[in-house]
Protein backbone atom coordinates (compact mmCIF):
# COMPACT_ATOMS: atom_id res chain seq x y z
CA UNK A 1 0.00 0.00 0.00
CA UNK A 2 1.50 3.63 -0.82
CA UNK A 3 1.88 5.78 2.63
CA UNK A 4 -0.14 8.01 1.49
CA UNK A 5 -3.06 5.64 1.56
CA UNK A 6 -2.61 4.09 4.81
CA UNK A 7 -2.00 5.48 8.45
CA UNK A 8 -1.26 3.25 11.67
CA UNK A 9 -2.04 5.68 14.80
CA UNK A 10 -0.72 3.89 18.04
CA UNK A 11 -1.69 4.28 21.78
CA UNK A 12 1.35 4.78 23.51
CA UNK A 13 1.21 2.94 27.10
CA UNK A 14 0.36 -0.72 26.97
CA UNK A 15 0.57 -0.65 22.87
CA UNK A 16 4.30 0.77 22.05
CA UNK A 17 5.56 0.35 25.67
CA UNK A 18 5.09 -1.57 28.88
CA UNK A 19 3.05 1.25 30.98
CA UNK A 20 4.81 4.31 31.96
CA UNK A 21 7.87 2.62 30.69
CA UNK A 22 10.40 3.80 27.61
CA UNK A 23 10.06 1.84 24.17
CA UNK A 24 12.20 -1.28 23.89
CA UNK A 25 15.18 -0.39 21.30
CA UNK A 26 13.36 -3.87 19.29
CA UNK A 27 9.71 -1.79 18.62
CA UNK A 28 11.42 1.25 18.20
CA UNK A 29 13.92 0.43 15.70
CA UNK A 30 10.72 -1.53 13.90
CA UNK A 31 8.28 1.23 13.33
CA UNK A 32 10.85 3.16 11.81
CA UNK A 33 12.83 1.42 10.06
CA UNK A 34 10.54 -1.04 8.69
CA UNK A 35 6.89 -0.27 9.13
CA UNK A 36 7.39 3.76 8.46
CA UNK A 37 8.71 2.76 4.52
CA UNK A 38 5.50 1.23 4.44
CA UNK A 39 3.20 3.60 5.45
CA UNK A 40 2.35 7.22 7.41
CA UNK A 41 2.91 6.21 11.54
CA UNK A 42 1.33 8.29 14.12
CA UNK A 43 1.06 8.53 18.05
CA UNK A 44 -1.71 9.29 20.04
CA UNK A 45 -2.38 9.15 23.34
CA UNK A 46 -3.20 10.96 26.63
CA UNK A 47 -0.17 12.20 28.71
CA UNK A 48 1.00 15.56 28.20
CA UNK A 49 4.50 15.62 24.96
CA UNK A 50 6.71 15.59 28.15
CA UNK A 51 6.07 12.09 29.66
CA UNK A 52 5.54 11.02 25.66
CA UNK A 53 8.24 12.42 24.56
CA UNK A 54 10.17 10.75 27.38
CA UNK A 55 8.91 6.98 26.66
CA UNK A 56 9.72 7.63 22.68
CA UNK A 57 13.48 8.42 22.60
CA UNK A 58 13.17 12.28 23.05
CA UNK A 59 11.45 15.55 21.61
CA UNK A 60 12.69 14.35 18.15
CA UNK A 61 9.16 12.04 18.50
CA UNK A 62 7.30 14.60 16.29
CA UNK A 63 10.34 14.21 13.79
CA UNK A 64 10.48 10.64 13.71
CA UNK A 65 6.54 10.30 13.79
CA UNK A 66 4.44 11.57 10.47
CA UNK A 67 1.42 12.75 13.00
CA UNK A 68 2.06 13.65 17.09
CA UNK A 69 -1.30 14.13 18.75
CA UNK A 70 -0.02 14.14 23.00
CA UNK A 71 -3.44 14.92 25.33
CA UNK A 72 -5.93 13.24 23.02
CA UNK A 73 -4.81 15.54 19.67
CA UNK A 74 -5.53 18.80 21.71
CA UNK A 75 -1.86 19.45 20.82
CA UNK A 76 -1.10 18.42 17.27
CA UNK A 77 1.95 18.03 15.77
CA UNK A 78 2.57 16.88 11.43
CA UNK A 79 5.50 16.50 9.57
CA UNK A 80 7.40 17.90 12.95
CA UNK A 81 5.47 20.73 13.39
CA UNK A 82 2.69 22.37 15.31
CA UNK A 83 -0.58 22.74 13.75
CA UNK A 84 -2.72 22.85 16.43
CA UNK A 85 -3.73 23.43 20.02
CA UNK A 86 -6.99 23.46 22.75
CA UNK A 87 -7.20 23.70 26.46
CA UNK A 88 -9.32 23.18 28.61
CA UNK A 89 -9.49 25.86 30.99
CA UNK A 90 -11.22 28.03 28.40
CA UNK A 91 -13.89 25.19 27.51
CA UNK A 92 -14.75 25.07 31.29
CA UNK A 93 -14.40 28.52 32.92
CA UNK A 94 -12.17 28.84 35.67
CA UNK A 95 -15.54 28.78 38.72
CA UNK A 96 -16.33 25.04 37.22
CA UNK A 97 -12.61 23.93 37.40
CA UNK A 98 -12.29 25.35 40.62
CA UNK A 99 -15.37 24.12 41.99
CA UNK A 100 -14.61 20.60 40.32
CA UNK A 101 -11.02 20.07 41.41
CA UNK A 102 -11.95 21.24 44.89
CA UNK A 103 -14.15 18.17 44.97
CA UNK A 104 -11.58 15.99 44.10
CA UNK A 105 -9.14 17.22 46.63
CA UNK A 106 -12.25 16.66 49.11
CA UNK A 107 -13.32 13.35 48.14
CA UNK A 108 -9.47 12.09 47.86
CA UNK A 109 -8.78 13.09 52.06
CA UNK A 110 -11.77 10.62 52.25
CA UNK A 111 -10.24 7.75 50.84
CA UNK A 112 -8.34 5.36 52.58
CA UNK A 113 -5.41 3.04 50.69
CA UNK A 114 -2.84 0.85 51.86
CA UNK A 115 -0.68 4.00 50.62
CA UNK A 116 -0.74 7.54 49.37
CA UNK A 117 1.97 10.01 47.43
CA UNK A 118 1.63 12.97 45.39
CA UNK A 119 0.15 14.99 42.30
CA UNK A 120 -3.08 13.27 43.00
CA UNK A 121 -4.57 16.22 40.22
CA UNK A 122 -2.47 16.85 37.11
CA UNK A 123 -3.48 19.54 34.68
CA UNK A 124 -2.87 18.61 31.40
CA UNK A 125 -4.28 20.79 28.11
CA UNK A 126 -7.54 19.26 27.65
CA UNK A 127 -8.04 17.62 30.66
CA UNK A 128 -7.33 16.62 33.86
CA UNK A 129 -5.67 13.48 35.20
CA UNK A 130 -6.67 12.56 38.72
CA UNK A 131 -4.90 9.46 40.85
CA UNK A 132 -5.93 8.53 44.12
CA UNK A 133 -2.67 7.28 44.65
CA UNK A 134 -0.84 10.20 43.54
CA UNK A 135 2.00 9.88 40.36
CA UNK A 136 4.96 10.63 42.26
CA UNK A 137 4.64 6.49 43.59
CA UNK A 138 7.17 3.97 42.29
CA UNK A 139 6.52 1.58 39.94
CA UNK A 140 6.38 -1.10 42.77
CA UNK A 141 3.57 1.11 44.41
CA UNK A 142 1.61 1.62 40.93
CA UNK A 143 1.47 -2.06 40.68
CA UNK A 144 0.01 -3.00 43.95
CA UNK A 145 -2.15 0.01 43.61
CA UNK A 146 -3.58 -1.59 40.18
CA UNK A 147 -3.68 -5.15 41.44
CA UNK A 148 -5.89 -3.28 45.19
CA UNK A 149 -8.26 -0.97 42.51
CA UNK A 150 -9.34 -4.35 40.38
CA UNK A 151 -10.50 -5.51 43.58
CA UNK A 152 -12.03 -2.77 45.32
CA UNK A 153 -12.82 -0.62 41.85
CA UNK A 154 -11.48 3.01 44.01
CA UNK A 155 -11.37 4.55 40.52
CA UNK A 156 -14.67 3.48 39.37
CA UNK A 157 -16.69 4.10 42.44
CA UNK A 158 -14.98 7.66 42.31
CA UNK A 159 -15.73 8.15 38.66
CA UNK A 160 -19.87 7.60 39.70
CA UNK A 161 -19.93 10.08 42.37
CA UNK A 162 -18.15 13.00 40.08
CA UNK A 163 -21.16 11.89 37.62
CA UNK A 164 -24.01 12.29 40.29
CA UNK A 165 -21.76 15.19 41.66
CA UNK A 166 -21.49 17.28 38.15
CA UNK A 167 -24.12 16.24 35.75
CA UNK A 168 -24.01 19.35 33.45
CA UNK A 169 -20.44 20.02 33.08
CA UNK A 170 -20.61 17.29 30.21
CA UNK A 171 -17.60 15.71 31.10
CA UNK A 172 -16.23 11.77 29.53
CA UNK A 173 -14.02 9.76 32.39
CA UNK A 174 -11.78 7.55 30.88
CA UNK A 175 -9.67 4.61 32.96
CA UNK A 176 -6.30 4.65 31.29
CA UNK A 177 -2.72 2.96 33.08
CA UNK A 178 -2.21 1.77 36.35
CA UNK A 179 -3.09 4.55 38.30
CA UNK A 180 -5.62 7.44 37.29
CA UNK A 181 -8.17 8.34 35.47
CA UNK A 182 -8.95 11.18 32.99
CA UNK A 183 -12.10 13.94 33.10
CA UNK A 184 -12.19 15.63 29.71
CA UNK A 185 -14.91 17.74 27.89
CA UNK A 186 -17.65 15.39 26.37
CA UNK A 187 -15.83 14.69 22.71
CA UNK A 188 -12.37 15.36 23.70
CA UNK A 189 -11.27 11.27 23.62
CA UNK A 190 -8.80 10.52 21.21
CA UNK A 191 -11.64 10.76 18.74
CA UNK A 192 -10.20 14.37 18.36
CA UNK A 193 -7.33 13.88 16.80
CA UNK A 194 -9.57 12.39 13.84
CA UNK A 195 -10.63 15.90 13.08
CA UNK A 196 -7.30 16.41 11.38
CA UNK A 197 -6.51 13.46 10.22
CA UNK A 198 -9.92 12.72 8.26
CA UNK A 199 -9.10 15.53 5.83
CA UNK A 200 -5.47 14.02 5.41
CA UNK A 201 -6.55 11.93 2.46
CA UNK A 202 -5.86 8.19 4.09
CA UNK A 203 -7.56 5.66 2.46
CA UNK A 204 -7.36 3.73 5.71
CA UNK A 205 -6.45 4.90 9.34
CA UNK A 206 -5.73 1.78 11.21
CA UNK A 207 -5.79 2.21 15.25
CA UNK A 208 -3.93 -0.22 17.74
CA UNK A 209 -4.34 0.11 21.56
CA UNK A 210 -4.92 -1.98 24.79
CA UNK A 211 -7.70 -0.29 26.78
CA UNK A 212 -10.69 -0.26 24.31
CA UNK A 213 -13.12 -1.65 26.40
CA UNK A 214 -15.80 0.32 27.10
CA UNK A 215 -14.13 2.82 30.22
CA UNK A 216 -10.93 2.89 28.74
CA UNK A 217 -9.00 5.21 26.75
CA UNK A 218 -8.95 3.90 23.83
CA UNK A 219 -12.16 3.15 23.48
CA UNK A 220 -14.18 5.44 21.55
CA UNK A 221 -11.37 5.74 18.92
CA UNK A 222 -11.32 1.94 18.67
CA UNK A 223 -15.04 2.10 17.84
CA UNK A 224 -15.00 4.96 15.50
CA UNK A 225 -16.25 4.37 12.25
CA UNK A 226 -13.30 6.17 10.59
CA UNK A 227 -10.47 4.43 11.78
CA UNK A 228 -10.04 0.37 11.81
CA UNK A 229 -9.48 -0.92 15.08
CA UNK A 230 -6.68 -3.21 16.62
CA UNK A 231 -6.97 -4.49 20.44
CA UNK A 232 -3.67 -5.29 21.63
CA UNK A 233 -1.81 -7.11 24.74
CA UNK A 234 0.62 -5.11 24.63
CA UNK A 235 4.12 -4.00 22.13
CA UNK A 236 5.07 -7.49 21.22
CA UNK A 237 1.51 -8.42 20.21
CA UNK A 238 1.36 -4.74 18.23
CA UNK A 239 4.57 -5.93 16.50
CA UNK A 240 3.10 -9.20 15.44
CA UNK A 241 -0.35 -7.57 14.47
CA UNK A 242 2.05 -4.93 12.22
CA UNK A 243 3.96 -7.72 10.62
CA UNK A 244 0.30 -9.32 9.54
CA UNK A 245 -1.12 -6.25 8.44
CA UNK A 246 1.84 -4.64 6.30
CA UNK A 247 3.16 -8.39 5.41
CA UNK A 248 6.65 -7.59 6.86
Amino acid sequence: MSKKKLLCLFDVDGTLTKPRNNIDEEIYSFLIDKVKLECAIGLVGGSDFKKIAEQMKGDDVINKFDYVFPENGLLQFKNGKEVGRQNIQRHMGEDNLQSFINFVLAYLSTVKLPVKRGTFVEFRTGMLNISPIGRSCSQQERDEFEIYDQKHEVRKTMIENLRKQFPDLDLTYSIGGQISFDAFPYGWDKTYCLKLLESEGFNEIHFFGDKTDKGGNDYEIFNDKRVIGHKVTGPLDTKKQLEALLNL
